[in-house]
């Protein structure tokens, strides 16, 4: 199976507009604040489904679940392939978010279960560092591929369409897994009064849990900040362009798409092969820290220093070192995604591993919900007043990242763990 699920990651990934949605969202007229609200609506649609999408994987079938999130995905991706309002461009990123709930947890909670049934429960951070490298393969050939399209013809509606094609794949793909992935708990009576049931255990462990309650505010903090953010390199490469190409007498006053897609292509093309690097080396952090918490608290303190980086680089305009933070900052989520995932499933049972990741990937779309509009609204007062463009960008993510270092640091050593 392990080429099944890595082939699942590399398919996942082929979204050709990725790179260019929040420019896409510029080009229609939107402003920071606007998109920040659209990426508001998809964490609404997340959080919607979030934890009863995880209840029904793990009463339902975990298969079965997949399935409705590809459905939801393609249907999202068509609207936003000829969507130009609001209502109807909210409407396609609440179905972006719905598709993000079903996936959310459950196939990683599939791959938890079929290690376990290989007696390789002890390799699930090495495991999903493999997997995810796969999945940061895809993104980076469809950087590759998108940039190419815009390049030659500028057309970014075209990019929605082409991203059905690898998501039917997938679709096929996850719908012919063996039946022995639905999970342990899936039976004739499942459904969602199963499923509300199942849900509500799982509320009552979590309670009971300190360890997974600081688990779950950890992801939250890190995550949320990353998506909620993440996505400001795409600006930040357009109003590079048009420094950068103007400056070599190319003509990019306009900073035209085909030419912020000459930067696109490079930056993201990197960022994802390194991640897809740096998710192998996930176990060899844990193994130079100690212990997965060790690792934790290692990662909380790198993100500060390139929360610094990029708030530097905003405060001196320079756009080498806001384009050098944010690609680190995808390296860190990277590192950081098998680590949270190895220390959840050590403090959970695996009957509830579904709907434990659904509570985590809801906890993570709340904070991201929160803060995207906060981010926008900053973002677009610094442009009217003439000071620095990205610097709240930077000062928000330094904040929660030195916070959440503290937190950890201050957990660890109570506990005995491992400092880093």
């Amino acid at each position: 199976m392990m080429w099944r699920f890595c082939l699942y990651g590399f398919l996942k990934n082929q979204r050709y507009f990725e790179p260019f949605l929040i420019l896409a969202f510029m080009e229609w007229g939107l402003s920071f604040f606007a998109i920040g609200a659209l990426v508001a609506v998809r964490e609404v649609g997340t959080n919607a489904l979030e934890l009863i999408s995880g209840a029904l994987a793990d009463t339902w079938g975990r298969r079965r679940v997949m399935v409705l999130s590809f459905v939801s995905y393609i249907a999202s991706f068509s609207l936003l392939a000829l969507a130009r309002e609001p209502t109807a461009l909210a409407l396609a990123m609440f179905l972006y978010g719905v598709g993000d709930a079903f996936k959310s947890g459950t196939h990683k909670a599939m791959i938890l279960s079929w290690l376990r049934d290989q007696g390789r429960a002890d390799d699930k951070t090495e495991v999903y560092g493999v997997t995810r490298s796969w999945s940061k393969l895809g993104s980076a050939a469809g950087v590759l591929l998108g940039a190419g399209w815009v390049i030659t013809t500028g057309d970014l509606d075209a990019l929605f369409w082409w991203t059905l094609i690898p998501y039917t794949l997938d679709l096929v793909n996850l719908a012919t897994y063996p039946p022995s992935l639905e999970g342990e708990a899936v039976s004739e009576g499942g459904g969602v009064r199963a499923a509300l049931a199942h849900l509500k255990g799982t509320f009552a462990a979590v309670r009971a849990s300190g360890r997974l309650k600081r688990l779950l505010l950890e992801s939250s903090a890190f995550m949320g900040s990353f998506k909620a953010s993440k996505d400001y390199l795409q600006p930040v490469l357009k109003a590079a362009a048009v420094v950068w190409l103007a400056g070599v007498g190319v003509g990019a006053e306009d900073g035209s798409i085909e030419q912020v897609a000459l930067l696109v292509a490079p930056v993201y093309g990197a960022l994802h092969v390194l991640s897809a690097w740096s998710s192998r080396r996930a176990k060899d952090v844990v193994a130079r820290a100690g212990s997965t918490e060790g690792a934790a608290a290692s990662l909380w303190l790198g993100l500060s220093g390139v929360w610094a980086v990029v708030l530097a680089g905003a405060l001196a305009r320079s756009f080498s070192l806001m384009i050098l933070g944010f690609v680190a900052l995808h390296l860190l989520e990277s590192l950081w995604r098998p680590v949270i995932l190895a220390r959840l499933d050590d403090a959970s049972e695996d009957h509830r591993g579904a709907t434990l990741l659904s509570v985590e990937s809801q906890s993570r779309s709340l904070m991201t919900m929160a803060l995207a509009p906060l981010l926008g609204a900053l973002v677009d007062l610094s442009v009217s007043t003439g000071a620095p463009d990205w610097a709240p960008v930077g000062a928000v993510g330094l904040s929660i990242a030195v916070l959440g270092a503290l937190g950890v640091l201050r957990s660890s050593r109570q506990n005995g763990d491992a400092s880093p």
